[in-house]
Protein backbone atom coordinates (compact mmCIF):
# COMPACT_ATOMS: atom_id res chain seq x y z
CA UNK A 1 0.00 0.00 0.00
CA UNK A 2 2.82 2.40 0.89
CA UNK A 3 4.48 1.78 -2.46
CA UNK A 4 1.19 2.45 -4.25
CA UNK A 5 0.58 5.69 -2.32
CA UNK A 6 4.11 6.83 -3.00
CA UNK A 7 3.67 6.27 -6.71
CA UNK A 8 0.30 8.04 -6.72
CA UNK A 9 1.58 11.06 -4.80
CA UNK A 10 4.67 11.25 -6.97
CA UNK A 11 2.57 11.17 -10.15
CA UNK A 12 0.23 13.87 -8.87
CA UNK A 13 3.02 16.18 -7.77
CA UNK A 14 5.10 15.71 -10.87
CA UNK A 15 2.15 16.20 -13.20
CA UNK A 16 3.22 19.79 -13.44
CA UNK A 17 6.27 18.75 -15.44
CA UNK A 18 4.03 18.22 -18.47
CA UNK A 19 3.00 21.89 -18.58
CA UNK A 20 3.55 23.39 -22.04
CA UNK A 21 5.06 26.50 -20.42
CA UNK A 22 8.16 24.51 -19.55
CA UNK A 23 9.00 24.35 -23.23
CA UNK A 24 8.99 28.11 -23.72
CA UNK A 25 11.77 29.28 -25.98
CA UNK A 26 14.71 30.90 -24.20
CA UNK A 27 16.20 34.20 -25.30
CA UNK A 28 19.68 35.50 -24.48
CA UNK A 29 19.67 37.93 -21.55
CA UNK A 30 20.89 40.82 -23.66
CA UNK A 31 17.96 40.35 -26.04
CA UNK A 32 15.33 40.58 -23.30
CA UNK A 33 13.39 43.84 -23.51
CA UNK A 34 14.82 46.45 -21.16
CA UNK A 35 11.48 47.37 -19.63
CA UNK A 36 9.89 44.06 -18.68
CA UNK A 37 7.20 45.81 -16.63
CA UNK A 38 5.79 47.81 -19.56
CA UNK A 39 6.04 44.80 -21.83
CA UNK A 40 4.06 42.71 -19.32
CA UNK A 41 1.43 45.42 -18.86
CA UNK A 42 0.95 45.72 -22.60
CA UNK A 43 0.66 41.95 -23.01
CA UNK A 44 -1.48 41.54 -19.90
CA UNK A 45 0.61 38.58 -18.78
CA UNK A 46 4.04 37.62 -17.48
CA UNK A 47 5.99 34.38 -17.12
CA UNK A 48 7.28 33.21 -13.74
CA UNK A 49 9.73 30.39 -13.08
CA UNK A 50 9.02 27.83 -10.38
CA UNK A 51 10.48 24.50 -9.26
CA UNK A 52 7.46 22.44 -8.14
CA UNK A 53 8.30 22.55 -4.45
CA UNK A 54 5.32 22.73 -2.13
CA UNK A 55 4.33 24.79 -0.27
CA UNK A 56 6.32 27.52 -2.04
CA UNK A 57 5.29 26.93 -5.67
CA UNK A 58 3.79 23.87 -7.31
CA UNK A 59 1.27 22.70 -9.88
CA UNK A 60 -2.03 21.54 -8.39
CA UNK A 61 -2.69 18.81 -10.93
CA UNK A 62 -6.32 18.36 -9.88
CA UNK A 63 -7.18 22.01 -10.35
CA UNK A 64 -4.72 22.55 -13.19
CA UNK A 65 -3.45 25.64 -11.39
CA UNK A 66 -0.02 26.88 -10.42
CA UNK A 67 -0.27 27.67 -6.72
CA UNK A 68 1.73 27.95 -3.51
CA UNK A 69 2.90 30.89 -1.42
CA UNK A 70 4.96 32.58 -4.13
CA UNK A 71 2.61 32.31 -7.16
CA UNK A 72 -0.40 33.43 -5.12
CA UNK A 73 1.42 36.50 -3.78
CA UNK A 74 2.74 37.21 -7.27
CA UNK A 75 -0.79 37.19 -8.69
CA UNK A 76 -1.95 39.78 -6.15
CA UNK A 77 1.03 42.07 -6.66
CA UNK A 78 1.08 41.79 -10.44
CA UNK A 79 -2.66 42.36 -10.70
CA UNK A 80 -2.16 45.62 -8.81
CA UNK A 81 0.49 46.53 -11.37
CA UNK A 82 -1.89 45.89 -14.25
CA UNK A 83 -0.72 42.40 -15.21
CA UNK A 84 -3.70 40.07 -14.97
CA UNK A 85 -2.28 36.73 -16.15
CA UNK A 86 0.60 34.70 -14.71
CA UNK A 87 2.11 31.90 -16.81
CA UNK A 88 4.25 29.33 -15.00
CA UNK A 89 7.46 27.92 -16.45
CA UNK A 90 8.53 24.72 -14.68
CA UNK A 91 12.27 24.49 -14.08
CA UNK A 92 14.56 22.45 -11.85
CA UNK A 93 15.56 24.54 -8.85
CA UNK A 94 19.22 24.64 -9.83
CA UNK A 95 18.29 26.00 -13.28
CA UNK A 96 16.05 28.84 -12.10
CA UNK A 97 18.72 31.54 -12.11
CA UNK A 98 20.14 30.55 -15.52
CA UNK A 99 16.59 30.38 -16.87
CA UNK A 100 15.82 33.89 -15.60
CA UNK A 101 19.04 35.25 -17.06
CA UNK A 102 18.28 33.58 -20.41
CA UNK A 103 14.85 35.21 -20.59
CA UNK A 104 12.75 32.06 -20.28
CA UNK A 105 10.71 33.93 -17.67
CA UNK A 106 10.78 37.34 -15.99
CA UNK A 107 10.40 36.49 -12.30
CA UNK A 108 11.52 33.59 -10.11
CA UNK A 109 8.55 32.71 -7.88
CA UNK A 110 9.85 29.70 -5.98
CA UNK A 111 10.41 30.85 -2.40
CA UNK A 112 14.14 31.16 -3.21
CA UNK A 113 16.37 32.19 -0.30
CA UNK A 114 18.16 35.52 -0.62
CA UNK A 115 21.87 34.68 -0.39
CA UNK A 116 24.90 36.91 -1.15
CA UNK A 117 26.19 34.53 -3.81
CA UNK A 118 22.81 34.61 -5.55
CA UNK A 119 22.67 38.40 -5.22
CA UNK A 120 25.75 38.57 -7.41
CA UNK A 121 23.76 36.94 -10.22
CA UNK A 122 20.22 38.32 -9.87
CA UNK A 123 18.25 40.96 -7.96
CA UNK A 124 15.74 40.08 -5.23
CA UNK A 125 12.56 41.62 -3.94
CA UNK A 126 12.31 42.13 -0.21
CA UNK A 127 11.51 38.82 1.50
CA UNK A 128 8.02 37.47 2.01
CA UNK A 129 8.86 34.94 4.74
CA UNK A 130 11.57 33.70 7.10
CA UNK A 131 11.98 30.11 8.27
CA UNK A 132 14.38 27.57 9.75
CA UNK A 133 15.40 24.09 8.60
CA UNK A 134 14.73 20.50 9.58
CA UNK A 135 15.46 16.84 8.82
CA UNK A 136 12.95 14.25 7.60
CA UNK A 137 13.64 10.60 8.42
CA UNK A 138 12.02 7.19 8.43
CA UNK A 139 10.53 6.40 11.83
CA UNK A 140 12.73 3.28 12.01
CA UNK A 141 15.95 5.20 11.32
CA UNK A 142 18.52 3.81 13.79
CA UNK A 143 20.88 6.79 13.48
CA UNK A 144 20.73 9.73 15.86
CA UNK A 145 21.03 12.64 13.43
CA UNK A 146 19.90 15.98 14.84
CA UNK A 147 22.18 18.31 12.88
CA UNK A 148 24.48 18.56 9.89
CA UNK A 149 27.37 18.11 12.33
CA UNK A 150 25.91 14.75 13.38
CA UNK A 151 25.92 13.64 9.74
CA UNK A 152 29.55 14.73 9.37
CA UNK A 153 30.51 12.78 12.52
CA UNK A 154 28.99 9.51 11.25
CA UNK A 155 30.88 8.24 8.17
CA UNK A 156 28.01 5.91 7.26
CA UNK A 157 25.29 8.59 7.44
CA UNK A 158 23.83 10.18 4.32
CA UNK A 159 21.86 13.41 4.03
CA UNK A 160 19.58 14.09 1.07
CA UNK A 161 19.30 17.58 -0.44
CA UNK A 162 17.63 19.06 -3.52
CA UNK A 163 19.99 20.25 -6.25
CA UNK A 164 20.77 23.96 -5.96
CA UNK A 165 19.09 24.33 -2.54
CA UNK A 166 20.82 26.14 0.33
CA UNK A 167 20.98 22.90 2.32
CA UNK A 168 23.93 21.93 0.09
CA UNK A 169 25.80 24.91 1.57
CA UNK A 170 24.77 24.07 5.13
CA UNK A 171 26.15 20.55 4.70
CA UNK A 172 29.40 21.87 3.24
CA UNK A 173 29.87 24.36 6.10
CA UNK A 174 29.40 21.52 8.58
CA UNK A 175 32.14 19.63 6.70
CA UNK A 176 29.86 16.83 5.57
CA UNK A 177 31.92 14.98 2.92
CA UNK A 178 30.41 15.13 -0.59
CA UNK A 179 30.25 11.34 -0.58
CA UNK A 180 27.69 11.57 2.26
CA UNK A 181 25.46 14.08 0.45
CA UNK A 182 22.82 12.56 -1.84
CA UNK A 183 21.55 15.14 -4.34
CA UNK A 184 17.99 14.76 -5.66
CA UNK A 185 16.33 16.72 -8.50
CA UNK A 186 13.23 17.65 -6.48
CA UNK A 187 11.33 17.23 -3.22
CA UNK A 188 9.40 14.15 -4.29
CA UNK A 189 12.58 12.34 -5.27
CA UNK A 190 14.18 13.27 -1.96
CA UNK A 191 11.25 11.90 0.06
CA UNK A 192 11.32 8.75 -2.07
CA UNK A 193 15.03 8.48 -1.35
CA UNK A 194 14.46 8.52 2.40
CA UNK A 195 11.63 5.99 2.17
CA UNK A 196 13.80 3.70 0.01
CA UNK A 197 16.82 4.09 2.29
CA UNK A 198 19.04 5.94 -0.19
CA UNK A 199 19.40 8.74 2.37
CA UNK A 200 19.03 8.60 6.16
CA UNK A 201 17.57 12.10 6.36
CA UNK A 202 16.28 14.71 3.95
CA UNK A 203 17.25 18.31 4.75
CA UNK A 204 14.79 21.06 3.82
CA UNK A 205 12.93 24.02 5.22
CA UNK A 206 10.63 23.25 8.13
CA UNK A 207 7.70 24.43 6.01
CA UNK A 208 8.50 21.97 3.22
CA UNK A 209 8.71 19.09 5.68
CA UNK A 210 5.47 20.09 7.40
CA UNK A 211 3.69 20.17 4.04
CA UNK A 212 5.04 16.75 3.03
CA UNK A 213 3.81 15.21 6.27
CA UNK A 214 0.29 16.60 5.80
CA UNK A 215 0.09 14.91 2.41
CA UNK A 216 1.29 11.48 3.54
CA UNK A 217 0.20 11.17 7.20
CA UNK A 218 0.21 7.37 7.14
CA UNK A 219 3.77 6.97 5.88
CA UNK A 220 6.45 5.83 8.29
CA UNK A 221 8.33 9.14 8.13
CA UNK A 222 8.59 12.06 10.49
CA UNK A 223 10.59 15.18 11.29
CA UNK A 224 13.68 14.70 13.43
CA UNK A 225 12.97 15.95 16.95
CA UNK A 226 15.25 18.54 18.57
CA UNK A 227 16.85 19.49 15.27
CA UNK A 228 19.81 21.86 15.73
CA UNK A 229 19.70 24.75 13.27
CA UNK A 230 22.88 25.49 11.29
CA UNK A 231 24.69 28.60 12.51
CA UNK A 232 26.52 31.51 10.95
CA UNK A 233 28.69 33.86 12.99
CA UNK A 234 27.44 32.06 16.08
CA UNK A 235 23.76 32.72 15.34
CA UNK A 236 21.12 30.20 14.18
CA UNK A 237 20.49 30.60 10.45
CA UNK A 238 17.05 31.77 9.39
CA UNK A 239 16.38 31.65 5.68
CA UNK A 240 14.43 34.42 3.95
CA UNK A 241 12.59 33.74 0.69
CA UNK A 242 11.87 36.31 -2.00
CA UNK A 243 11.18 36.82 -5.69
CA UNK A 244 14.07 36.93 -8.16
CA UNK A 245 14.55 39.39 -11.05
CA UNK A 246 17.16 40.07 -13.69
CA UNK A 247 19.57 42.73 -12.45
CA UNK A 248 18.60 45.03 -15.31
CA UNK A 249 14.87 44.83 -14.57
CA UNK A 250 14.97 47.66 -12.03
CA UNK A 251 11.57 49.16 -12.90
CA UNK A 252 9.80 45.80 -12.54
CA UNK A 253 11.54 44.95 -9.26
CA UNK A 254 10.97 48.36 -7.70
CA UNK A 255 7.30 48.43 -8.68
CA UNK A 256 6.88 44.88 -7.38
CA UNK A 257 8.55 45.82 -4.08
CA UNK A 258 6.31 48.85 -3.62
CA UNK A 259 3.16 46.77 -3.89
CA UNK A 260 4.70 43.95 -1.86
CA UNK A 261 5.37 46.35 1.04
CA UNK A 262 1.68 47.29 1.08
CA UNK A 263 0.59 43.62 1.15
CA UNK A 264 2.91 41.54 3.34
CA UNK A 265 1.62 41.23 6.89
CA UNK A 266 -1.93 42.36 6.10
CA UNK A 267 -4.96 40.25 6.95
CA UNK A 268 -5.39 39.55 3.24
CA UNK A 269 -1.82 38.28 2.99
CA UNK A 270 -2.13 36.05 6.04
CA UNK A 271 -5.38 34.55 4.76
CA UNK A 272 -3.82 33.93 1.35
CA UNK A 273 -0.79 31.99 2.63
CA UNK A 274 -2.32 30.26 5.66
CA UNK A 275 -3.48 27.23 3.60
CA UNK A 276 0.18 26.62 2.72
CA UNK A 277 1.27 26.48 6.37
CA UNK A 278 2.55 30.03 6.72
CA UNK A 279 1.75 31.76 10.00
CA UNK A 280 2.68 34.97 11.78
CA UNK A 281 5.90 33.25 12.90
CA UNK A 282 7.07 33.14 9.28
CA UNK A 283 6.63 36.87 8.62
CA UNK A 284 9.94 38.41 7.50
CA UNK A 285 9.93 41.25 10.03
CA UNK A 286 12.26 44.10 9.08
CA UNK A 287 14.57 42.00 6.90
CA UNK A 288 15.32 43.51 3.48
CA UNK A 289 16.99 42.20 0.35
CA UNK A 290 19.76 44.79 0.78
CA UNK A 291 20.57 43.47 4.25
CA UNK A 292 20.45 39.84 3.20
CA UNK A 293 22.65 40.56 0.19
CA UNK A 294 25.18 42.27 2.48
CA UNK A 295 24.54 45.72 1.02
CA UNK A 296 23.13 47.34 4.20
CA UNK A 297 23.42 46.91 7.99
CA UNK A 298 21.17 44.19 9.36
CA UNK A 299 18.10 45.24 11.34
CA UNK A 300 16.62 43.36 14.27
CA UNK A 301 14.54 40.51 12.83
CA UNK A 302 11.36 39.08 14.21
CA UNK A 303 11.92 36.05 16.50
CA UNK A 304 12.06 32.74 14.66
Amino acid sequence: MTRFLLAAWTAAWLAGFATPAAAADAAPEQEVAADSLQRAIQAGRIRIGYANEAPFAYMDSRAGRLTGEAPEIARVVLDRLGVGEVEGVLTEFGALIPGLQAGRFDIIAAGMYVLPERCRQIAFSNPTYGVGDGFLQRTDNPRSLHSYADVAADPAARVGVVVGAVQNDYAARAEVPPSQVVVFPDVVSAVEGVVAGRADVYAATALTLNYVLTKVPDWQIDKVAKFVQPTENGEPVRGYGAFGFRQGDTALREAFDRELAQFIGTDAHRSLVEPFGFTERELPGDATAAQLCGEAPAAAHAPS
